[in-house]
């Protein structure tokens, strides 16, 4: 069984954990339990967690990012040790404007149910239904893989794992209050959803990293299942919309683990 002394993290909300308490740092969103946070603490190692909410492979590769109370945070990869012996990176997300198009469209969806509002949905709406061209995807995919190997150049000695993002739109999401979008956005989140899967897999096998398939263990804790491991659509006080829920991150932590081959 291998042992890991020293884990950092780089990615953007999906593994930073906008909503899940306790929030260790306001301006990156990020929380003290989020799937780093866990597995550093089921590994018994230190953690560097670099993850910034919205950050893009651009922002973790060469670009600072501007974030929330005037927040300024360098490219993450300058932040990471050369000790490392574990890298985690989930990130392509924002590069493919995926959860953004969700709460633009879930809020044309909102405005929609009521009359007096309807007229804003379509401003809110504006730009259609989401896609990722060919074109799109590719740069995804070349963004994470220079950061796995841009992350060897910073580590030599670590493992580095991609880890994918949970399902949002599974067999089970239906239009409703929590998921306020058309059948026809629905479909289009799940193939955009499935195209991001499909990036991490190109870029895993470019790069030789271990891949994490967060979204096919959740195919069954997808919105309107019985046992979601993600949030629907909710105000921002009562935390982040369309991300991994306190469930979920414990799923990732454990299934990072089992391929680590120390669950």
């Amino acid at each position: 069984m291998a042992a890991y002394q020293h884990v950092v993290a780089l990615g953007s909300s999906f593994a930073a954990g906008p909503g899940i308490d306790p929030i260790v740092d306001r301006g990156a969103l990020r929380s003290g339990r989020n799937y780093p946070s866990l597995l550093a603490e089921r590994l018994g190692a230190r953690l560097t967690d670099l993850t910034v909410s919205g950050a893009t492979t651009a922002t973790i590769l060469d670009t600072p990012q501007h974030a929330l109370w005037r927040r300024t945070f360098a490219p993450q990869l300058e932040g990471v040790p050369d000790d490392a012996d574990l890298v985690t990176v989930t990130a392509g997300g924002n590069d493919l404007g995926y959860i953004g198009s969700m709460v633009r469209a879930a809020s044309a969806g909102r405005l929609r149910s009521r009359l007096l509002t309807r007229p804003l949905a379509a401003i809110v709406g504006r730009g259609g239904l989401p896609a990722a061209s060919d074109e799109a995807v590719e740069q995804a995919v070349d963004g994470l893989t220079r950061v796995v190997r841009a992350a060897r150049v910073r580590a030599p000695r670590a493992r580095v794992v991609l880890v994918d993002y949970l399902t949002l739109v599974g067999g089970s999401t239906r239009p409703d209050p929590g998921t306020p979008f058309t059948t026809a956005e629905i479909a289009a989140f799940r193939l955009l959803a499935e195209r991001l899967a499909d990036a991490f897999a190109v870029a895993a096998e470019r790069t030789g990293a271990d891949l994490v398939r967060a979204s096919a263990l959740s195919g069954r804790h997808g919105l309107g299942s019985a046992d979601p491991w993600v949030t629907g659509f909710r105000t921002p006080r009562r935390g982040a919309p369309f991300h991994p829920n306190a469930a979920g991150m414990e799923a990732v932590a454990e299934a990072v683990c089992t391929a680590l081959g120390t669950g």
